[in-house]
This record gives structure tokens, C-alpha cells and sequence, in this order.
């Protein structure tokens, strides 16, 4: 089998892509990769606990590792942190970096040319489905997910700290895409038949977290998901920049 690391982001598109990889039986997923706010302890953009995150992981049973950003980073910086990482997953024999990503052409382009500098391919078992049916797929296979963060200017409040279900889809407004792959919304996986057992949380206070420009900031590419941003290479040019967050505590 070839061997892979997988780019764990938390939410369900993470979840459904690393079944279908376990069902393939081409790729051997040797670790979990997930980028992490170093200043709150929390998944970037997702704005999840780490400990959340760290259960997870353990509930798979695949070693999980985290690269710490600040909550803000220029491009430069978060480049160069990513290009020593993949070059070291290279050198222990991962050849393959998988992803959960369904249709950014220019995410995947992002991706792709980065990975290209270390040798690094590339995969993407969702890619180009349909993403009304990848959530209903995912929904009858037993994945269970909830939404962390909305974006405000697309969803209220009312959308955010929610399970995902046919309801929810249902009420979506029009030109939402259904798995907010459009960076419409955020979520967390907690149980499915990846999980050894569930996760167990508690749902806590939703907040909304805006974040104001400076001039001088074209160049930062914010890794705080408290002072918002839509992608992973997302800069101050192109990011929204309000959201709503659900403050999910691991139950002990």
C-alpha cells in the first residue's frame, strides 16, 4: 500500500474523504495532519478545541500531529512552515497527502504546487462529486457532524452549533452549498464508522468574533479563525470577516 498522510481539518468533509480511502485499500494513512492556532489551542478556521481535536484522533487511532501557527501569519512564513513540514513527512516515506476538498480548483492548484516542491502527490477522493450527494452519503453511512462556525454574512446565528441533517439542508438559503464548501460553514465530526466510539461534548456559548482590516495587512494570512478568514491561503484581501462560533467543551 502507498503511504499516505491525511490533512485532518475535523469536519465531515475530512471524515467521509478518509472512509473512502479506508474502503480503496490503496493508501496506508499513517498520520493525521490538522494546523492549529498556537495562541487559543484551537483548529484553525474551525475555531475547535484542541482537546476536541486530540480526541478524535485517538478515537480513529491513527498518530495525530499538529502544526502550530500564530493567530497571524504572512504567507511567507506560513509557506515556508509547510514546505519544511511536507519535505520532513517526505523524508519518513509519505509520498501521498490526502485531502477533503471537492471543487476549489485554485485551493487544489495552491495545494498541488506546493507539494510539487517536496515531491509530494496529492489526493482527493471527494474531488468533483456532487456535494448534495456526498452529504446525504455521509449522513446514511452514520457520520454524525455538527457546525462550529458559520459565516455571518451567508448564515445566522441559528445555523451555527447545529447537527447536520436533512432539516438542515432543507433550510439552507439559496446558493448555499450543502457541504459549505464555499467557506459557508464549519463543522465537527463526532461519531461514524471511523470512530472507535463517539466523542463526547457539550454544546457551549455562541459568539459571534469580528475582525476589522488595517492597511498595512495585505499580505497576512490569518490562521486565528476568531478574527475570521475563508481558506487556508486565504489573505487579508479576500477573507470575510465576521462569524459565528459554537463553543464546544470535550465532556469529561
Amino acid at each position: 500500500m502507498k503511504k499516505a498522510y491525511f490533512n485532518w481539518s475535523s469536519g465531515k468533509d475530512s471524515a467521509l474523504a478518509f472512509y473512502k480511502i479506508l474502503q480503496q485499500k490503496e493508501y496506508e494513512v499513517q498520520k493525521l495532519i490538522t494546523n492549529v492556532n498556537q495562541d487559543y489551542q484551537r483548529v484553525s478556521m474551525h475555531g475547535l478545541h484542541e482537546d476536541l481535536l486530540d480526541a478524535q484522533a485517538n478515537s480513529i487511532g491513527v498518530p495525530l500531529e499538529k502544526i502550530y501557527f500564530p493567530a497571524e501569519v504572512t504567507m511567507e512564513m506560513y509557506n515556508l512552515k509547510m514546505k519544511e513540514k511536507t519535505a520532513a513527512l517526505k523524508s519518513e516515506g509519505l509520498h501521498y497527502a490526502i485531502f477533503g476538498d471537492i471543487f476549489l480548483e485554485d485551493l487544489r492548484a495552491y495545494r498541488d504546487s506546493k507539494l510539487q516542491e517536496v515531491g509530494i502527490t496529492g489526493v482527493y477522493p471527494l474531488w468533483k462529486q456532487d456535494t448534495k450527494e456526498l452529504l446525504r452519503e455521509f449522513l446514511a453511512l452514520g457520520f454524525k457532524t455538527i457546525t462550529v462556525c458559520v459565516n455571518a454574512k451567508l448564515l445566522g446565528e441559528e445555523f451555527v452549533g447545529r447537527l447536520i441533517d436533512e432539516d438542515f439542508i432543507n433550510e439552507l438559503p439559496e446558493g448555499i452549498d450543502v457541504c459549505g464548501e464555499n467557506g459557508e460553514f464549519h463543522t465537527f465530526c463526532y461519531d461514524g464508522p471511523i470512530f472507535k466510539k463517539p466523542v463526547a461534548f457539550e454544546i457551549g456559548a455562541k459568539v459571534l468574533k469580528s475582525y476589522t482590516l488595517q492597511e498595512n495587512e495585505d499580505d497576512t494570512c490569518y490562521q486565528d479563525s476568531k478574527k475570521g478568514k475563508k481558506s487556508a491561503i486565504a489573505t487579508s484581501k479576500n477573507y470575510d470577516s465576521s462569524f459565528w462560533y459554537c463553543d464546544l467543551q470535550l465532556k469529561k
